[in-house]
């Protein structure tokens, strides 16, 4: 399995360090090994994504391993539901790789899978095929997947926006998707820094048109966090745009800062 051009959807070909369709549309290969499949004309800004601060706050955040257990069950999810036959993973919205590579390294002990990261940030995907050569990362819109109708067996899918109709183009027949979104009190003390008044939302179970939904779980544990890990925590979020001076320093001087988690995960079988 290969990419598909942006342009015209045509299958792409790896020539030389240059991925090419029959079309004659050209697209390199960074030397840090991933390819940029998002033209121009699809950007919303001339660099789309998260910023460099936000990468890093996030990268140092995930490295000091509070997300650990999310990381392990979603591993343990697309281990169990996989089809048998499976062959393919896409990540979308994989960011620097976190949960992509956790996932490359426990599938492939006992399968022969290609999995792929996509992101529309480059900084992002740069960092991500430089730290997980064994990933393949391209820069493109989870709006536009740049892979073939029914070519992958298994998407991953957390937090990232992605219609119902491109989920069930890509996937397979009998292929799964894996989502995790927040659940109702995820981050609430952290909110409750922020916000005067803060609403629970009631849980709703997002339907996916051409999908059956075959398993449905939380995930909550309490954090403990210095204040050098809270700022982290908030950088990477968009909680970070409403954050005062005031809240930042309030944050930066606790000795411990305890903080909910509440994921939201949903494995998702596709019917046709």
């Amino acid at each position: 399995m290969s990419y598909q051009c942006p342009l015209c959807h045509q299958p792409l070909l790896l020539t030389r360090q240059q991925w090419r369709c029959e079309n004659n549309h050209q697209f390199d290969c960074a030397k840090e090994g991933y390819v940029n499949l998002m033209p121009v004309q699809y950007k919303r800004s001339k660099e789309p994504g998260d910023s460099p601060e936000m990468m890093q706050s996030r990268r140092a955040f995930l490295d000091s391993g509070h997300y650990q257990s999310l990381q392990q069950r979603v591993s343990e999810l697309l281990e169990k539901y996989l089809p048998e036959n499976a062959d393919s993973l896409l990540d979308i919205g994989c960011g620097e790789g976190y949960y992509t590579a956790a996932v490359e390294e426990r599938l492939s002990k006992r399968r022969n899978l290609n999995i792929y990261g996509l992101d529309v940030a480059k900084i992002a995907v740069r960092y991500g095929a430089k730290r997980y050569p064994s990933v393949s990362f391209c820069v493109a819109s989870s709006h536009r997947l740049p892979f073939a109708d029914k070519s992958l067996a298994g998407v991953l899918r957390i937090y990232a926006p992605c219609k119902a109709e491109e989920l069930a183009r890509v996937t397979k027949s009998q292929g799964i998707v894996l989502t995790v979104t927040p659940g109702p009190r995820h981050l609430y003390q952290l909110k409750e820094l922020i916000y005067q008044n803060i609403h629970l939302h009631p849980l709703k179970t997002e339907q996916l048109a051409g999908f059956e939904l075959i398993t449905d779980e939380s995930l909550s544990y309490s954090m403990k966090l210095d204040g050098v890990q809270a700022c982290h925590l908030l950088q990477m979020t968009p909680f970070a745009w409403r954050a005062t001076e005031t809240v930042r320093k309030e944050l930066a001087n606790k000795a411990l800062f305890e903080c909910e988690t509440d994921f939201i995960l949903r494995v998702y079988q596709c019917l046709r």
